[in-house]
């Protein structure tokens, strides 16, 4: 299973940092490709953890989402 930690900027301004796992997911590209996917339709959605919490990401609520090469600060 791969994972990676996103930083997603919302509409109103706020921005919080999510984990993002895949469990058919080989590598962090196949996860980032996923995750990109499902957020660019406005139907979709991620099932992302916020530290311990369980967090449903929308995509019509996201005005972008960052990835770095060693992650966001959770």
């Amino acid at each position: 299973m791969a994972s990676v930690v996103l930083r997603v900027r919302l509409m109103n301004g706020d921005h919080l940092d999510v984990t993002y796992e895949d469990p058919a997911a080989v590598d962090d590209d196949d996860v980032i490709e996923h995750a990109v996917a499902a957020l660019t339709d406005d139907a979709g959605v991620l099932r992302c953890r916020h530290g311990n919490r369980l967090l449903v990401l929308y995509a019509r609520g996201v005005a972008a989402v960052e990835i770095a090469p060693r992650g966001a600060v959770l």
